[in-house]
This record gives C-alpha cells, structure tokens and sequence, in this order.
C-alpha cells in the first residue's frame, strides 16, 4: 500500500516480551516507523522466549512475530553516552512506548515529564501490569498471574472445572490493542491542538474491561455468575448456548428459543421445558441436549439447524479450519524471510479503502539499524 496512515510517524519502543510490542507490531503494520530501543546484550528478552521451542534465527519465532517491520537501536540505558542518542531520538520522534514496571523509566530519566522536557509534543504511552499506585504495582505482570487475579479463569470450563486459563497471552495482547487506541486518540488531539499525551494502560485493567458483562452483573447481584454444569458457553446466558459433543467431534449452538431448537432437532424431551426455564434449569436442559446430540454427525445436526435458521457450527480445528474457502478467501496467512528462511506467520487483520496490509520484513537483528540511526540524528542536527 503507497500511503499507509501512519506514514511519517516515528515510534520509539521500549518495550520486551508481548504487550508493549503487539502495540508497536500494529503500529509498524499502519506504516509507522516503530524503532526498538534494546539492550545491548541480549536484547528484547522476547528474543530468547521460545514458542515451542522453535527459532527463527538466534531470536524465537515468538519475537519474529511480533516485531517484524521494526528497525533495533542498541542502547545501554545507565551509559551516559547511549542516554544522550536516547534523548535524541526522543526529540525526534512522535510517540514513545514502554511497559517497564513502575519506577524504571524514571531512575534512567525518560519518564513521561523528562521525555515531555525534550519533546513538548511527545505521546508518551506506558503499559503496566495493575497501575502505578497501590499494594500490587510490584507485582510480576505476566499474563497466567493477571488472569488469575482476574477472576478470567472462572469464565471457560465447567461449573465443576478447576480454573480454566484462556490459551493466549489474552491480557498482553488486549492491552496492547487498549495503547494503541490511546496512542492514536492522542495523535488526534496533537493534531487538532498541537499537545502531547501520557497514555496509561494495565493489563489487569484490560482484563477487568474484558469481563464487563459479567462484572457489570456481579457488581448488581453480589454474585459470581455460575458456570454450566454442562457444555459451558457463557456464564450468563442460558441453554443451549455451549459446545457439544457428537459422533466426528464436536458442535457449537448459540442462542436460539427452546421451541425452535427443539422443533428443528426433532427432540421430544426438550419440550417439556418452557423458554422461562432456559436459565433457571440451564444444566438440565444442557445435560439433556448432550446425550441427545451425541446420535449424529455434525453434518446431520447442521443439516437440520440450519434449515431453521439457527445459529450453529461444527468445531474446527486449525487444519480443518485452513481446509476452509471462507479461511482462504480471508488470505490472513504472509511470509516473511529470516537468513533465506520462509516463515508463514499472520497480517494485520485492519484492511484500508478496501486493501489488505502485508508486510515482508523480518524482525531485526538486534541494533541492526544503530550505526543508520544514529548517522540520521547528526544530519539532523547539523
């Protein structure tokens, strides 16, 4: 694409691990210049976290995920020498980003009122793992911790599942897009009235936005929503909204009247329940459904559901999912290069005036662009 959005904009990223560069990967992918500040011995501690045990090069293919498209500036921050190309390319650049615990960034001097100092317009944004203040601003901010704290746990699984975690860096990856967005409603208002911005974000704050619904309920009722017994969906919402098991897998049915499904299944005993009873009696009816369903094949029961316009899909896995035309017509997949190495990882999902954004580039060695960068400031400068 010739004009990304963000074509112009320099971002400088003090960022390790998945939360503060899924914020700056959206960014590079928008057309920013996102440039990673990085230790000079080891880097990014991102490079050596191992997804599987698999690498790209001598970084992790986890690291090559989330920081193609970006330059790397290697840079000791308690060296005088390396702080002072530090607060020169703060002068020149439109945002900084870090997700350093509280304190950090301030015993270095580029915390947001020092940074502001050498940049009056400068959008500052910082992602921490519960705020700066209170008894748990020191606590590890890592994704399983946050969930835990969260109460997320008590949402998947069954009533009587021991705490089932989501399966993602879900909290790293929600924050990260929460930054963003205050990121770009900053740039906004610079534009409109030429100030800067500190941006602030948590993870358990985005974890906390993500749950409220059932918040929302707990905080009127006093009480933590109640998981189903059986083929749990939703905490909130009642029969038949779950996952079933059938003869070749699996079937997922989402809202839908007890009549209609029960009409549209052929299912006798599922009459006996009025619409009234779809929550108060949830686990029966659930209970009920999954004996009944397990009969048949998913081609069967789609067969039969979707001639009455009820909302239902066999459960895919990610080889039967990429099997799919609907996944293919997506083309969700791109390559990038790393040392002659194909690797097939995922775009940006954002499309514009109706084009996919794509990009080829790698992640970078680490302080591959340091000698560049730093060549550019004295041409600035002089």
């Amino acid at each position: 694409m010739k004009h990304l959005p963000l074509k112009g904009l320099k971002v400088l990223e003090f960022s390790q691990y998945l939360s503060g560069p899924s914020a700056g990967l959206r960014l590079a992918d928008m057309g920013a210049r996102v440039i990673k500040i990085e230790r000079p011995k080891g880097g990014d501690a991102c490079r050596q976290l191992a997804i599987k045990n698999m690498w790209a090069d001598e970084s992790s293919l986890l690291f090559h995920t989330i920081n193609r498209n970006k330059e790397s500036f290697a840079a000791d921050l308690k060296n005088p020498d390396d702080l002072l190309w530090i607060k020169r390319l703060i002068k020149e650049a439109d945002v900084v980003t870090h997700n350093f615990r509280p304190g950090v960034m301030e015993k270095v001097g580029l915390d947001y009122a020092s940074a502001k100092a050498i940049n009056p317009k400068i959008i500052y944004a910082e992602i921490t793992g519960y705020g700066k203040e209170g008894p748990w601003k020191d606590k590890p901010g890592q994704d399983l911790l946050l969930q835990s704290l969260s109460g997320l746990v008590y949402t998947s699984g069954n009533e009587n599942d021991d705490p089932v975690p989501f399966g993602i860096a879900i909290a790293d990856i929600l924050c990260g897009a929460h930054l963003v967005q205050g990121i770009l409603a900053a740039l906004i208002r610079r534009q409109k009235k030429g100030v800067g911005a500190l941006i602030e974000v948590s993870l358990l704050e985005s974890l906390l936005d993500f749950q409220f619904e059932l918040l929302t309920t707990y905080y009127s009722s006093g009480e933590q929503p109640r998981r189903s017994r059986f083929s749990n969906g939703h905490p909130l919402l009642s029969a038949p909204y779950g996952i079933f098991e059938i003869t070749d897998g699996f079937l997922a049915i989402a809202m839908v009247p007890l009549a209609k499904l029960a009409n549209a299944l052929d299912c006798a005993p599922l009459r006996n329940f009025s619409q009234e009873e779809a929550f108060s009696r949830r686990d029966e009816i659930k209970e009920l459904l999954a004996q009944f369903l397990k009969q048949h094949s998913a081609s069967h029961w789609l067969r039969k559901l979707q001639q009455h316009d009820i909302w239902s899909m066999q459960v895919l896995n990610w080889r039967e999912m990429k099997a799919q035309e609907a996944y293919r017509v997506l083309q969700m997949e791109q390559t990038i290069n790393v040392d002659g190495k194909n690797i097939v990882t995922t775009r940006c999902p954002v499309r514009i005036n109706g084009e996919r954004l794509f990009s080829k580039r790698p992640a970078p060695k680490l302080g591959e662009h340091t000698e560049r960068l730093k060549a550019e400031l004295l041409n600035v400068t002089t």
